[in-house]
């Protein structure tokens, strides 16, 4: 029984060799990709665009629009006087009151017809004084209609310009800021398409190296069941002889250390601390001593736990901050 029970464990042990060795190659993998998409996802992310003022380059080209109130004239500003017509009209009542004196004067006329004749000749000229104030008159109320219809043009021209000068500053204020607008957020979405497909790509390589590890701490267990049932075996055997044989709890503490990709990092155990580098991801990296030697005696190089993303530190039993190394790439070594 007790051959076979080593035969057992023996394979037991076999088995876990080579499970560990398995898991052991695939944790290192997808440990090695995740730091490789944590440093590009940090790369990313200090390759963002700067944030911009779509409105910083506006400016104003309303001044291609032209003042055309100069091409604007009042059609009766030079309108005259008839004056000609009627000095030629009150010359030709002059000349007939004048013959038909002399006619008078010739034939022996009364004096009485002489009077008429004056006062026709008089209000003949009456006549043409009245029609020279009433072409006056209407030249004066063109005058003014055209002075009035001059002042409403160049009004409207005005209006004209000012509404090209508004319409075209708001166009193109309006088409910058858009275009801006526009490329920022083209960029913007493709540079958050991108880091969210690099952060994927990394939470998946977490996710199979957290698996690699559990299928390599499967297969110590099954190693250390198999050397259990060694040790029990060997005990039995040895029973009464004296001989000193490992125990369950030994064998496991021997093999425990195998398993465990963590590193105390907690900045208050450790002394002379030096910075001495930095990684691909941007990770201080550090040389440093351990307060206490049971974390490990002499000169370490490694981390500082708050500096570390959230998803590599975990706390410990006693309250100290600790850093899974599988997952950042930093290495922890003795130096």
């Amino acid at each position: 029984m007790v051959v076979a029970g080593a035969i057992g464990g023996g394979a037991t042990i076999v088995s876990g060799i080579i499970g560990m060795g398995s898991a052991r190659k695939a944790r290192k993998r997808a440990e090695r990709e995740a730091r490789a998409k944590a440093a590009e996802l940090a790369r990313l992310e200090r390759s963002r665009q700067a944030i911009i003022n779509p409105y910083s380059g506006v400016r104003d080209i309303s001044s291609l629009a032209s003042d055309l109130t100069g091409m604007v004239s009042n059609p009766y500003a030079s309108l005259g006087v008839a004056t000609k017509a009627a000095e030629f009209q009150a010359e030709q009542a002059d000349m007939s009151l004048a013959n038909t004196l002399d006619t008078l004067q010739q034939t022996g006329a009364s004096a009485g017809g002489a009077t008429a004749l004056a006062q026709a000749a008089l209000q003949s000229k009456k006549e043409i004084s009245a029609n020279i104030e009433q072409q006056e008159s209407e030249n004066q109320k063109l005058r003014a209609q055209g002075e009035q219809n001059l002042q409403q043009l160049k009004m409207s021209e005005a209006q004209r310009l000012q509404g090209i000068q508004m319409s075209e500053a708001q166009r193109v204020q309006e088409a910058d800021v858009a275009g801006k607008q526009f490329m920022f957020s083209v960029r913007e979405g493709r540079e958050v398409a991108q880091m969210d497909r690099v952060a994927g790509q990394m939470q998946q390589a977490q996710a199979q190296a957290a698996q690699a590890r559990a299928d390599q701490m499967g297969a110590l267990t099954g190693m250390i069941g198999g050397l259990g049932s060694i040790a029990s075996s060997m005990a039995a055997s040895n029973t009464g002889s004296g001989s000193n044989s490992p125990t369950n709890s030994q064998v496991r503490s021997l093999a425990g250390g195998l398993a465990s990709a963590f590193a105390p990092s907690d900045r208050i155990l450790k002394t002379n601390i030096e910075n001495i580098g930095i990684s691909p991801s941007g990770l201080n990296i550090y040389s440093f001593k351990y307060k206490d030697d049971k974390f490990g005696k002499g000169l370490w190089q490694g981390v500082m736990a708050d500096e570390v993303p959230s998803f590599a530190v975990s706390k410990t039993n006693d309250g100290y901050y600790q850093v899974d190394y599988s997952l950042i790439d930093v290495e922890f070594k003795q130096i």
